[in-house]
């Protein structure tokens, strides 16, 4: 028997701003597309002009940024004493693609900077001692960082006394003992005004380097090019898709697929992927893994030199390299996960976080942590210990902040840094138990008393079998780039029958779908059982994503199935909506919990 395995939220009732119709409707937009928007927090007509004008006037001025103005003098002071800087970047995505901008940026600024990538097993996360060593036996007089610093006191302190000034850019959490540096530029520190704190590492450097090129002949534009590296890093980071964010995405997508840098070109080649296709998820799933598959499992400086060379023939070769470490990548998760699954399995699965220590590569926890996290619904520590110290990364789960739990376990910990969302610490072996016993308590309250709310599929649309066609389609295509915080759209499609029913290779369930005169294809990727809970003639609603997929040269809608149910059963509450609206506003979404009492949720 078919039961749906999410609670659909479905849209609330909103009662629109005839200005913001008005608007909507000289752009072209259609009335469907403004209620989605409004239900965003898209529902003035300045936001929706931010949102849907020309990227480039939501990109804010840099000089906002807080001690911008102290970088600026100290590197401007550092060109005319022909001095040098070392750029220290961190080893993943975001930091990778943030020192690759900084490092062009300040070479056309007129510096000689030397790009710097720790190494993830022998420096870890944050400035580190070794790079100042570096830094002061070259005589560089400046350290920048990028995606990191925030939290680095002691490595700040030591540069200080060599008489390095260290410039930090960076996006994570700013603890109250913060690092003696010339300079700190993070929206994070609670009384910068900048307006929008959402950025990336990698978008602080293109701040940065808007910064820097902004009195130089052609040097805005040169600025604006670097998008498409702060475009990935953004992405990597699983930043939110929205503000600035969403300005940076969109102009960088433009560049990669006109005329993307010579290294990430090869990348693509190497993938097989065309630079015009690209979009966010190919972002997400082919550029991003293989450069923190270098951190991982390689060497993060291969992917440093893909990104700052001019050079097709090293750009070829270096990209081959990270395609082997995504091989080497994947085949270690996949046995971390098999092993730390099997460890977890006896811990309470309503416990506050999931928290695993084993011996696995340093490279890999991460993924590890967030693949507990997703498939438990709760935070996941996963740690690898070595020498009498353990190294952990953390994912979360649940809305639970990171950041500040582990602020609550500081005197425990040897170093620890992130933001809410993903973190990583280390710890002397001995302190785990204590570690543990401390986190969970902290969970516990953040999370509070109640048990795991059923994982629920937010619907912005519900339609009948007969609006679904390639007009919606389009209009669902202008919320695009899309990403966290500006998800891909799901809709309810009601009414519709099964023709056809077949299991697909790898656990995929392929449907044709008839709705009315017309036929649709349906895939549930991931849901192998759907197949035999649904036959030949059966009438359902599905929540889905709605595409456009081409073969052969042919072009045909279809819908990505996230879930589905028995025709008709939120029949009472679509009529309750399509009502009219309640003057005053939007109302709260109903929830409609359609699984049967003590069913499981997928």
């Amino acid at each position: 028997m078919l039961e749906p395995r999410f609670a659909w939220q479905l849209p609330a009732p909103v009662t629109l701003d005839p200005a913001l119709v008005a608007a909507g409707a000289e752009r072209g937009v259609s009335g469907r597309l403004i209620e989605i928007l409004a239900g965003r927090g898209i529902d003035t007509t300045a936001l929706l002009e931010g949102y849907l004008g020309p990227p480039q006037a939501g990109l804010h001025d840099a000089g906002l940024l807080p001690d911008a103005d102290r970088l600026l003098e100290r590197l401007t002071r550092l060109r005319a004493e022909r001095g040098t800087a070392l750029v220290f970047g961190d080893f993943d995505a975001d930091g990778l693609t943030g020192l690759a901008i900084m490092v062009r940026a300040l070479r056309r600024f007129g510096l000689v900077a030397e790009p710097y990538v720790p190494s993830r097993l022998e420096e870890g996360h944050g400035l580190s001692r070794r790079a100042v060593e570096t830094a002061s036996a070259a005589g560089h007089a400046v350290i920048v960082t990028v995606d990191t610093g925030s939290s680095s006191v002691a490595q700040v302190e030591e540069a200080n006394r060599q008489g390095i000034d260290v410039l930090i850019t960076d996006h994570h959490r700013v603890p109250e003992v913060r690092p003696a540096a010339y300079a700190l530029v993070n929206a994070h520190r609670p009384e910068a005004t900048y307006p929008d704190d959402r950025l990336a590492g990698s978008g602080v450097a293109f701040k940065i380097a808007q910064l820097l090129l902004a009195g130089l002949p052609g040097g805005a534009e040169a600025a604006l090019a670097l998008a498409e590296l702060a475009a990935i890093g953004t992405v990597a980071d699983v930043a939110p898709i929205l503000g600035e964010n969403r300005a940076i995405a969109r102009i960088g997508l433009d560049r990669i697929r006109t005329a993307p840098l010579v290294g990430l070109a090869a990348l693509l080649a190497r993938a097989g992927q065309t630079p015009a296709s690209v979009d966010l998820e190919t972002v997400s799933f082919v550029i991003a893994p293989r450069l923190n598959a270098a951190g991982r499992v390689g060497s993060a400086a291969d992917a440093a030199g893909l990104l700052l060379t001019d050079d097709p023939a090293e750009a070829a070769a270096l990209a081959e390299r990270l395609e082997a470490n995504n091989l080497d990548r994947r085949t270690m998760t996949r046995k971390a996960v098999l092993e730390a699954n099997a460890a977890v399995a006896s811990q309470p699965g309503d416990a506050a976080a999931t928290l695993v220590v084993g011996t696995w590569p340093i490279g890999v926890i991460g993924l590890v942590a967030a693949r507990l996290a997703e498939e438990r619904g709760r935070p996941a520590v996963v740690g690898t210990e070595l020498d009498g110290v353990i190294r952990a990364s953390c994912r979360s789960a649940g809305g639970v902040d990171l950041a500040a739990i582990l602020a609550g376990c500081d005197d425990l910990l040897t170093r620890h840094g992130g933001h809410p969302g993903a973190a990583g610490l280390e710890l002397p072996s001995d302190r785990w138990d204590a570690f543990q016993e401390r986190f969970l308590a902290l969970a516990g309250v953040s999370l509070g008393s109640a048990e795991p709310a059923r994982p629920s599929l937010k619907v912005e649309l519900v339609l009948s079998a007969v609006g679904l066609d390639y007009a919606l389609i389009a209009d669902l295509g202008r919320l695009a780039p899309t990403g966290p915080g500006n998800p891909d759209p799901l809709i309810v499609v009601a009414g519709l029958t099964v023709t056809r029913v077949r299991a697909a290779a790898g656990g995929h369930t392929q449907l044709t779908l008839k709705r009315r005169l017309d036929v649709v294809d349906g895939i549930a990727f991931g849901w192998t059982e759907l197949a035999a809970l649904v036959g030949e003639g059966d009438r359902i609603d599905v929540v889905a994503r709605p595409v456009i997929r081409s073969f052969g040269g042919y072009e045909s809608l279809q819908l990505e199935i996230r879930d589905a149910a028995p025709a008709g059963t939120i029949a009472g509450v679509v009529v309750r909506l399509a009502a009219g609206t309640v003057a005053g506003g939007a109302q709260p979404a109903p929830v409609v919990d359609l699984a049967p009492t003590g069913s499981r949720a997928g």
